[in-house]
């Protein structure tokens, strides 16, 4: 965590921590220049032992740490933060194509992805409100932007494949969901600026129906200020089987990560490309725990003035714990 200062010229305080440190040293050996008034060493050694140096010099330590903090307060201290989004939404944007049933991602690409997205869910803030929009020949909202995860879970679970691919369609679809929910809220887009919300697209396949085509709808998601994020589910051999006995034949359906990459690079988000179940948990996962936020810079100076306070207040009892040396 990177770490500036408003007050940097302040930062010569510190300055006041070696000179503490001489000041300690300078003391212990004056004392223990002092001539032994205890003339009986050995009864003096039975009656106050002699103390490890280690603990001898715990208070003087935690002193100068604390002296240090601050010092280090007084400069202002600015840090960059990750800072949760108010008001953010975000909308699951699933292929339900006839191609989400082959099994090249265990145990089917759709149940994989339902999974990762359930995982996706545990990583969000409550606070979030999350939509559903599934889209194979046409889109379809099917939970509109909530709190409620339980909502959300039973509607995941209800998700199956189905025909085409109107990508187009439902990228447009999840972006009027998306705006008008934060209207809703009285959340409306700066010039310049995104929307505190995104899109969590999940596709298999190139588009074959639908009005809009992916890259037009990619078009109107930026100009919302809505990023989408991407993942281009299924390995290059995947195929889909049906028929019965000797008349089972086979499709191949390998994903299309040309078009997730088209339209995540003309709205600023992410794209990925996921062949296993297990990376398409982790991407959700990562993402459940970006998505959301943005780096903030914000002063600090409470944390080094709160850490001063406690170093001293360890200092002062470990002191009198000890019989240990302060400066």
């Amino acid at each position: 965590m990177p770490v500036s200062f408003l007050s940097p010229l302040l930062l010569v305080g510190l300055l006041s921590v070696p000179a503490a440190v001489a000041f300690a040293v300078v003391v212990d050996r004056r004392r223990s220049r002092y001539p032994v008034a205890f003339t009986n060493l050995e009864l003096l050694a039975s009656i106050s032992p002699a103390r490890p140096r280690r603990t001898r010099w715990a208070p003087a330590s935690l002193l100068v740490l604390a002296l240090a903090f601050a010092a280090t307060a007084l400069a202002r201290p600015v840090a960059l933060l990750r800072v949760v989004e108010e008001n953010a939404t975000i909308v699951f944007l699933v292929d339900v194509s006839g191609s989400m049933a082959a099994s090249d991602v265990e145990p089917t690409r759709l149940s994989a992805a339902v999974n990762a997205m359930h995982s996706f869910l545990l990583r969000l803030p409550p606070r979030f409100k999350v939509g559903l929009v599934a889209f194979s020949a046409e889109p379809e909202v099917l939970v509109r932007p909530t709190r409620d995860r339980a909502l959300l879970a039973e509607a995941l679970s209800y998700l199956a494949p189905e025909s085409g691919t109107a990508l187009g369609d439902g990228l447009a679809a999840a972006v009027r969901l998306a705006v008008s929910s934060l209207a809703r809220d009285g959340v409306r887009r700066v010039p310049g600026q995104y929307l505190p919300a995104a899109i969590v697209l999940e596709s298999d396949g190139a588009q074959n129906r639908g009005l809009l085509e992916p890259g037009q709808a990619a078009e109107l998601a930026k100009a919302a200020g809505i990023r989408v994020y991407g993942i281009a589910l299924g390995t290059p051999g995947g195929k889909i089987s049906f028929g019965i006995g000797r008349d089972v034949n086979s499709i191949p359906v390998p994903p299309d990560p040309a078009t997730v990459h088209e339209i995540t690079a003309i709205t600023g988000g992410t794209e990925y490309t996921v062949e296993t179940a297990a990376r398409a948990d982790a991407v959700y996962k990562s993402l459940g725990t970006s998505i959301g936020r943005h780096g903030e810079r914000r002063e600090i100076t409470s944390w080094f003035s709160a850490a001063a306070a406690a170093l001293l207040l360890a200092a002062l009892l470990s002191g009198r714990l000890t019989d240990g040396a302060l400066p």
